[in-house]
């Protein structure tokens, strides 16, 4: 079994002749893309519909192809020059495309019989939630001089920012106990079962973001006033409603979901309290032993260990799931390692057209690192469920990006949870579930509210890294209460989490709890209802491209708009934290 992925199936290496084929056909079916837009009212609404997708398809593949090898090409080495050269040139020939893009979404807005359109061809119905949106969204529209000028901007503008700050954040090094160590391996100390180690790695991780605080936060502020600015632009409220609306999601849904999380955050702090008493903390959970081990946790897993461990699991969940993941371990889908230049964290590439994915993670042995594992192996089952669908049918709204991937943590802890006998054991796992549910929870609401906070004060003024040090302080204690010690905190969240720096996607925190309590929700129906529910789950995530989330919900039939379902989903976590609660008490 590799330890790192394969990039094989995509191309040989940059001197693949099949890259530099497809890297100059891009130029081939940008420039038809651009003729067939300027000729649209040559053709009938449902000749021209039909041509341009066709022609959009063929330019899907093509990019689909090129960007995924050097982006994850850069992944694993952000020092790949080629892989920044290329990747710049594919921004630059699919920006060429903006004004065509702009110029076909109008001429289907301004389609009268839209539907009669839709239904009279069989591409056209596949495509029906795709043409309609893009109907629906045409108010937000620009003129097509107006749309190709931003995309030609992004590139030195947002999406420059944020390679700024995935380079700093994965090349700065923390000086620890006489080692250079990158930002993945210092942050994975968090785990470790030395409390002496977690509290030097949480003060030497604290320290080495003195070396990019003032850069990362040009990058923030200028990738959060863009956003801003387009939202104005555009005829937004804000960003928060922008990315709502592109969520493809109800207002209504959010503020259940968050009342209902309001209404649990004292949960959650009791349980960070009990933890805090049994390492021996009186004031509240200091940062640096957030991610502390207990019971014991003091196992190791190799990848192979890893691999068998959730083979053995979903074997009795469903077939197929357990088949991909065996794919995932023998055909080299998964980088697993850390080491340097590589980013940090984890996250799963689909490459939907060769029915594969990559999984990225920084493994470092843990219990909490095979359940990375089977979280990213949980977005791979979901493109699985959705390699059926058209070429562009191949994105899913963010709030349901998680479901498939928490719902596989639900299998994997409670699995582990009910064959525990010894009380150590099952102290360890709880907790472990307990400390993710956490940062789902209340660390995402923080999150939520620092990211609210910039870009309410970022229009008037420019936030330096002391001010944006206070923010993310003032986050934590409103998300964490009296959960967390409030002198060990940590202000630099800002820095390391890359989801704040994306001029094209804001607010990519509320889905995680979103995701996190909808699979919860779906995975208490799986126990409800047996195996029969797998057939209604992988239909639900099979429907997630082609229609609006509450749609989706009600395959399962939830109404998301109702706070009792997040409460029903919140509240079957109290026996977890009254049943941790007892444990501790017998174990320390």
């Amino acid at each position: 079994m590799n330890k790192e992925w394969s990039l094989d199936v995509l191309y040989k290496g940059y001197d693949d002749p099949a890259f530099a084929k497809d890297l100059a056909a891009v130029d081939d079916v940008v420039r038809d893309i651009n003729d067939a837009a300027a000729h649209l009212s040559e053709k009938t609404p449902r000749d021209a519909i039909h041509g341009m997708l066709c022609l959009y398809e063929r330019c899907s593949e093509l990019f689909f192809r090129l960007y995924s090898f050097c982006g994850l090409s850069q992944a694993c080495n952000t020092k790949d020059e080629k892989a920044a050269a290329y990747l710049g040139q594919l921004m630059a020939k699919s920006s060429a495309n903006t004004k065509a893009r702009t110029t076909f979404d109008k001429y289907v807005a301004a389609v009268e019989d839209l539907e009669a359109v839709i239904e009279s061809d069989p591409m056209l119905r596949d495509y029906g939630y795709m043409l309609r949106n893009i109907k629906a969204d045409s108010k937000y529209l620009l003129s097509e001089e107006a749309e190709e000028i931003m995309a030609l901007y992004d590139i030195s503008g947002g999406s420059a920012w944020s390679d700024l700050q995935s380079s700093l954040t994965s090349s700065v090094t923390a000086d620890f106990r006489g080692e250079k160590l990158g930002l993945s391996a210092i942050r994975n100390k968090a785990y470790d079962p030395d409390p002496a180690v977690r509290k030097e790695a949480y003060e030497a991780e604290l320290a080495c973001y003195d070396k990019i605080k003032d850069p990362v936060a040009a990058a923030l502020n200028n990738i959060k006033l863009q956003v801003i600015n387009e939202c104005k632009l555009r005829g937004f409220e804000g960003p928060l409603a922008q990315t709502v609306y592109y969520a493809r999601m109800k207002r209504e849904t959010l503020d259940a979901l968050f009342a209902a999380m309001d209404e649990y955050m004292p949960l959650f702090r009791d349980y960070l309290r009990a933890k805090g008493e049994a390492l021996g903390h009186k004031n509240g959970l200091p940062w640096y032993d957030l991610f502390a081990p207990m019971g014991s946790s003091d196992k190791t897993y190799t990848t192979e260990d890893a691999r068998d461990y959730l083979l053995n699991i979903f074997a009795g969940f469903d077939k197929d799931l357990h088949d991909m993941v065996e794919r995932a371990f023998n055909e080299s889908w998964i980088d697993f390692y850390p080491r340097e230049g590589k980013v940090g964290g984890a996250f799963c590439s689909g490459l939907k057209p060769l029915h594969q994915s990559r999984v990225l993670t920084n493994f470092d042995g843990s219990f909490s690192d095979v359940v990375t594992l089977a979280h990213e192996l949980g977005h791979a089952f979901h493109n699985l469920n959705i390699e059926d669908h058209r070429p562009l049918n191949d994105d899913y709204s963010m709030p349901v990006a998680e479901t498939a991937s928490t719902f596989n943590e639900h299998v994997v802890m409670d699995a582990a949870i009910a064959a525990a006998t010894d009380p150590k054991e099952k102290l360890a796992l709880i907790e472990s579930q307990l400390m993710d549910t956490t940062q789902i929870i209340v660390d995402i609401y923080s999150r939520f509210l620092i990211e609210s906070g910039v870009f309410e004060n970022r229009e008037e003024s420019f936030m330096f890294p002391d001010t944006l040090c206070e923010m993310m302080k003032e986050a934590q204690i409103k998300a964490y209460g009296d959960g967390l010690d409030p002198e060990y905190l940590h202000p630099y969240m800002w820095v390391c989490k890359g989801h704040y720096y994306s001029s094209g996607l804001s607010f990519y925190n509320w889905p995680y709890a979103f995701g996190g309590l909808f699979a919860r929700g779906l995975y208490a129906k799986y126990l409800a209802e047996g195996p029969s529910f797998v057939k209604k789950y992988r239909e639900l995530l099979h429907a997630t491209p082609v229609m609006s989330v509450e749609d989706t919900a009600m395959i399962a039939g939830i109404d998301l708009t109702d706070k009792d379902f997040w409460r029903m989903s919140l509240e079957s976590y109290r026996g977890k934290v009254e049943e941790f609660k007892r444990l501790v008490k017998e174990v320390y």
